[in-house]
């Protein structure tokens, strides 16, 4: 079991987001958390990845509690990705600059093996203003994927992509899951997330 989440609640300003959520998740495993808007989703993805502490709850990362975590940055570093609806790339820099700068200690093979897999080496060399939507999504994809992380995160990855592109997202993260990347998306796209191997809807702040 590589992320447990124990009786997880949190709240904003008294507003319940989250309340007394469970769940535990594989290695490995490609999990979807689907919901509307203000279901509480995207709390929770912001909580198992530590970008959010909850209000009451424990979770535990490969067995141990998130509250002995010493630096928060260093974990981050050394386990999590994230990819996020926008893909903030620096337009001033070509795709390979910009995964170079999530990891300046990543070898240029490493970089161009990940484009590689990615189906964008070919471009290396463009700025993101000069490729399309979706080859932009791959290239966030990629500067997640340049720290070697355990766990990648995506808070609706797709939504700024139109269906075609946004199904090779989702067929690409299945094949992560495959090679041993954890992978947990929350999305609204009920139809993408039946390509994951678990899914659940979060509704009104719990697991339905």
């Amino acid at each position: 079991m590589i992320l447990k989440a124990d009786n997880i609640s949190h709240d904003y300003n008294g507003d319940k987001a989250l309340n007394k959520v469970s769940l535990e998740i594989k290695e490995a495993e490609f999990v979807c958390l689907i919901g509307e808007s203000g279901s509480g989703k995207t709390t929770l993805l912001s909580v198992l990845s530590t970008l959010l502490k909850p209000k009451e709850g424990t979770l535990f990362f490969e067995g141990s509690s998130y509250s002995t975590i010493k630096n928060i940055d260093e974990f981050r570093q050394k386990n999590i990705g994230f990819i996020f609806q926008f893909h903030y790339l620096i337009n001033y820099l070509n795709l390979f600059e910009n995964i170079k700068l999530a990891n300046p200690k990543a070898s240029d093979d490493e970089i161009l093996k990940i484009l590689s897999i990615l189906n964008i080496k070919t471009l290396k060399n463009k700025f993101p203003t000069e490729i399309s939507g979706g080859q932009r999504q791959r290239a966030a994809i990629a500067r997640a994927l340049i720290n070697n992380p355990k766990i990648l995160f995506a808070d609706e990855p797709t939504g700024n992509l139109d269906s075609k592109n946004a199904q090779k997202v989702f067929e690409l993260f299945k094949e992560l899951s495959k090679n041993g990347t954890t992978i947990i998306v929350a999305t609204h796209n009920k139809e993408l997330a039946k390509t994951a191997d678990t899914i659940y809807e979060v509704k009104d702040g719990q697991i339905r």
